[in-house]
């Protein structure tokens, strides 16, 4: 089903997953599901769709770390490191490949709810900045200033800029 997939070994991790395309949207989401190379769950369908509906014939769903869990609260408190790097690595690896790439950013408040999720966040702006991104949220930020996720988007929603400068304050230090 999706041409795009990457994970460790016993799929614990997944890395990418996605649908090849001339001009692809790259999402960033807070952490995988149940989603397979084989089969999508709400959330990748959700992205999936609004991709399509916006003029993007790929799309490729990527997370801000990278262990699965359908609720993030049971993620373990501490981040494994090994797992957080090899992410970072494999999303700039997939922007550097892209030219003018078209990241949505898509974790909600739920960022807040480990530490390293925030962290991610803000070395994967750093990281990127060297590349030329454009950087999106879909549909209005939420109460916090965060970008909505994509299990509960509208699809009457629309695409805008998201301004890191401003943005990246809201993650704190």
């Amino acid at each position: 089903m999706y041409d795009i997939y990457s994970n460790n070994n016993d799929d614990s991790w997944r890395y990418t997953l996605g649908k090849s395309g001339s001009r692809t949207l790259l999402t960033v989401g807070l952490n995988p599901s149940t989603a397979t190379k084989e089969k999508s769950d709400t959330t990748v369908a959700k992205v999936e769709g609004a991709a399509s509906r916006n003029g993007f014939d790929g799309f490729v769903m990527l997370n801000l770390y990278p262990v699965r869990s359908t609720n993030y609260n049971a993620l373990p408190l501490a981040v494994n490191v090994s797992a957080f790097n090899e992410n970072l690595d494999q999303i700039e690896s997939l922007v550097a490949a892209k030219k003018n790439s078209v990241i949505w950013a898509a974790w909600g408040d739920s960022i807040f709810a480990r530490t390293y999720f925030a962290e991610s966040a803000r070395q994967l702006i750093a990281r990127l900045g060297k590349h030329n991104v454009s950087w999106c949220h879909f549909g209005s930020l939420t109460g916090a200033g965060q970008p909505r996720h994509p299990s509960r988007l509208s699809y009457d929603w629309s695409f805008s800029s998201l301004e890191l400068g401003a943005y990246v304050k809201t993650l704190g230090t």
